[in-house]
């Protein structure tokens, strides 16, 4: 029996590894279930058209009411529907597609990992990024269920304000401070708010009426809806060139050495 003044054991490192394969392997579940939900409520929806009748179609399970609010789409935001956030230089000779969740263990694991090198060459001009963020784990993980749109909204007022750059900071403190799969401190504006502080001149009074407002909110119910039609199969994906990149394997994430390794393998750099 543990007294007040020991420490459980810590989990093995197998222990460790194969909890994050779990996650992974949930999430891959979870990413599918919602895409075949959301082409069934599409084509639902057509046939309704087709027919000319007026029918009211029920709400997919867990989706968020602001699908169907005016979409205010942050500045500097790209691809065709505004549902893209790019970081890195326009004229960069590749692409890198990242496809994640804010709630996901798993891309915290890969961000922790091999962050620093993913920003390292996209900085160097190897590639640009093109982030494609989902809200899906808000339907598949503990706590109130907002969190993954909570802190998307946010930062999609944090591209509004700041750029790309300023993005790319509070997206790096969101994977730095992820709370538990447990809870959903990311559900908690105010939380999100404090986070946003350590990002310096991100906590701008514009900014919080964007957050405590919902202004992003159809936002990033677009950016998820988008995830969703895009044939991920979970989070974290990573495409280089449209090519997959493993990383995550049987061990866990990849290490930076190793990230950067797979790019200058697959670009011949």
């Amino acid at each position: 029996m543990t007294t007040p003044h020991q420490q459980s054991p810590r989990p093995s490192a197998g222990s460790a590894r194969e909890r994050l394969r779990e996650a992974h392997r949930r999430e891959q579940k979870t990413a599918v279930t919602r895409r075949r939900t959301t082409v069934a409520v599409a084509v639902v929806a057509a046939l309704a058209v087709v027919a000319g009748t007026a029918v009211a179609i029920a709400t997919a399970p867990g989706s968020d009411p602001a699908a169907g609010a005016a979409v205010v789409t942050p500045a500097h935001a790209s691809g065709g529907d505004g549902t893209v956030v790019v970081y890195g230089r326009a004229d960069a000779p590749h692409t890198l597609q990242v496809y994640e969740d804010f709630r996901c263990p798993v891309c915290k694991a890969f961000e922790t990992s091999a962050g620093r090198a993913v920003q390292q060459l996209a900085d160097d001009g190897t590639y640009r990024i093109e982030y494609h963020l989902a809200a899906f784990l808000d339907r598949n993980l503990g706590g109130s269920g907002s969190g993954s749109r909570t802190a998307l909204a946010a930062a999609g007022a944090a591209l509004d304000q700041g750029g790309p750059a300023a993005f790319k900071k509070f997206h790096d403190v969101l994977y730095a401070e992820q709370p538990a799969e447990s809870t959903d401190g990311f559900g908690d504006v105010n939380r999100i708010l404090d986070l946003a502080g350590q990002v310096p001149g991100l906590r701008t009074a514009a900014f919080t009426k964007a957050v405590t407002e919902g202004t992003y909110r159809p936002w990033a119910a677009a950016v998820d809806a988008a995830f969703s039609a895009s044939g991920a199969h979970g989070t974290p994906t990573v495409l280089l060139d449209g090519k997959a990149l493993n990383v995550i394997g049987d061990g866990g994430p990849v290490t930076g050495d190793r990230f950067t390794a797979l790019v200058r393998q697959a670009t011949g750099g």
